[in-house]
């Protein structure tokens, strides 16, 4: 039997979430966008309130099949889908906010799934602290290779028992003020995925240096930044998980990247949800202030038509989501369904708040701010985390891979 409804307390912990969107988020995101900075005040506040950007674990020594699947009294896990249903309130209040806060951010799914019990303690462990706020980074794009993660150029030569690194890393949210990053490299670009090797780089180690923090058209107060690796040398301690890990698996810097953004992908899907959802209640609320829908006029049915079709599929998009969310947590491969609530979430979340900004715009309306806003932030959601190009690709090669050829 198919169960869509949602745990009692998955429902209480959303609500607590949608409460703190509405009294601490959506008062002071016009004022954080146009200043390129989120308050300290709410960001101390957040992490009083167990706020996090992806959050960590309460116990640092979990293996993976701890932190998914069943525990050990044979419940479920719920993380993944908390993170969807948490992502969607909030992003409604601000998503650039939500992308500010403190925490592991999106180095914690790896350091969860590869690194080491004394890598996940030393990492994890500077959370529990809140002065200063500490944020965690996920250093895979480079200027070169973003969608094609099979490309990147930043090198680890190994040198006894350390590696050396040299590369470039950009568009790395909070990276400049990241305690640390994990950071993918190559020993041999030639050989492709191959010999990816991730890497746990503090902040401060010879060598790593920040370069510019990008000036973006949305997501503004989100810290975007680049990061520099010069000659840096790492034990070999921080190869995350380890050598054996890589002797046993093989590819197992891209496979740590490809489990990450299966975690991920449904998470950023209900980010552009929760936009979406703001953008949606605008437009609703606007029409039923500027039009008189219930006449029988051609222009008011075409109107009805689009609040309908809006209605939709922000629904449709939540399901798919839901479902990815849900395979996460048991630990069922689901690289195919988080591509697809990744591509069909971006897309129609560009879509409907250009729509909604197409109503609204120089109207007059109240809240116009907030929709341009809206309109702006969304335009990254078909991009990062992968392209809607390439979740398509991967969804064709899913579907393929089933198919039975005779």
């Amino acid at each position: 039997m198919i169960d869509f409804e949602i745990d009692p307390k998955l429902k209480m912990l959303r609500e607590m979430a949608r409460a703190f969107a509405k009294a601490e988020m959506r008062p002071i995101a016009l004022e954080c966008d146009r200043t390129y900075t989120p308050k300290d005040s709410f960001l101390i506040k957040a992490y009083r309130a167990g706020i996090s950007l992806g959050g960590a674990p309460r116990s640092v020594s979990k293996t993976e099949s701890e932190f998914f699947g069943a525990n050990a009294k044979g419940a479920e896990r719920t993380t993944n889908r908390l993170a969807a249903l948490s992502a969607e309130e909030l992003c409604w209040g601000d998503a650039a906010l939500l992308m500010s806060l403190p925490g592991p951010g999106l180095g914690g799914p790896p350091l969860a799934f590869t690194g080491t019990p004394e890598q996940q303690k030393k990492y994890f462990s500077i959370f529990s602290k809140e002065d200063p706020l500490h944020f965690g980074a996920y250093g895979l794009t480079e200027p070169g290779a973003g969608s094609d993660v099979s490309g990147i150029s930043t090198t680890c030569r190994k040198d006894g028992d350390y590696y050396v690194l040299n590369g470039t890393k950009c568009f790395i949210t909070n990276g400049g003020k990241a305690d640390w990053v994990v950071v993918f490299g190559t020993l041999d670009k030639s050989k492709g995925k191959a010999d990816h090797r991730a890497f746990m780089v503090e902040k401060g180690t010879p060598g790593f240096t920040v370069g510019k923090i990008e000036k973006k058209m949305g997501l503004r107060c989100s810290e975007t930044a680049e990061l520099i690796l010069d000659n840096v040398r790492l034990h070999k301690d921080q190869l995350l998980g380890g050598e054996a890990h890589y002797e046993k698996l093989g590819s197992g810097g891209f496979k740590t990247a490809m489990k990450t953004f299966d975690s991920t992908r449904p998470m950023v899907a209900s980010m552009a949800l929760g936009i979406t959802r703001a953008a949606y209640e605008e437009g609703v609320a606007f029409a039923k202030a500027a039009y008189c829908l219930s006449r029988p006029l051609p222009h008011y049915q075409s109107l009805r038509d689009k609040l309908a079709q809006w209605e939709r599929k922000i629904e449709a998009a939540r399901l798919l989501i839901w479902h990815a969310a849900w395979m996460s947590d048991l630990g069922i491969p689901n690289s195919k369904e988080a591509s697809m609530s990744k591509a069909y979430a971006g897309k129609i979340s560009k879509e409907i708040c250009r729509e909604v900004y197409e109503l609204v715009a120089g109207r007059g309306w109240p809240q116009e701010a907030f929709v341009d806003k809206w309109f702006r932030d969304i335009q990254i959601f078909d991009i990062f985390e992968g392209t809607g190009q390439v979740q398509r690709l991967i969804i064709s090669r899913r579907f393929m891979e089933g198919l039975s050829i005779d």
